[in-house]
């Protein structure tokens, strides 16, 4: 991580709706044996409990939904524009059908405390899972959203992860 400076989750000043929903992040998780990856736009930072927290969204035929069960980490990079279509290529290729879609996709992969991330990011926040839920329908108090949003029913699950670092260039 020597290209990138420790920030506090006070100094951080992007701003997560244009970060997270326009720009889009990479969620990673796994180890240094196997890792893996998925573009996402759906999540938000705040405060949970006391403690910086970051949350996002998995559905659960995501491949990366079994990483970041299994080890209860994960990194969120954000890359600049430049990396758009390989972005666009991590959010539509499952790591289930190609093997080596990180290493195709062009990035580096890398590991800080075990947890993965990449080199080409611009910024990178890490966290360890605090709390996970799955969406339920009779949780929905507008029910177009169920509608709109879940017709295969393959509803999200929530994560809430503690923030532990946040590193930008």
């Amino acid at each position: 991580m020597e290209q990138f400076h420790f920030i506090t989750p006070d100094a951080f000043q992007k701003s997560p709706f244009k970060t997270i929903g326009k720009d889009w992040m990479l969620v990673t998780a796994g180890n240094e044996e196997k890792a893996n990856t998925m573009t996402a736009s759906w999540g938000g930072l705040g405060i949970m409990w006391g403690k910086p927290v970051a949350f996002i969204v998995l559905r659960p035929q995501r491949y990366t939904k079994e990483f970041v069960d299994k080890e209860s980490t994960l990194s969120l990079s954000f890359l600049n524009d430049t990396y758009r279509k390989t972005l666009n290529y991590l959010g539509t290729v499952s790591g289930r059908d190609e093997a080596d879609k990180i290493e195709k996709s062009g990035l580096t992969l890398a590991f800080e405390e075990g947890i993965p991330y990449f080199t080409e990011s611009e910024t990178v926040i890490f966290g360890k899972v605090l709390y996970q839920q799955e969406m339920t329908p009779a949780a929905f108090l507008a029910p177009e959203l169920d509608e709109k949003w879940y017709p295969k029913k393959d509803y999200h699950t929530l994560y809430i992860a503690e923030i532990t670092g946040i590193y930008s260039k």
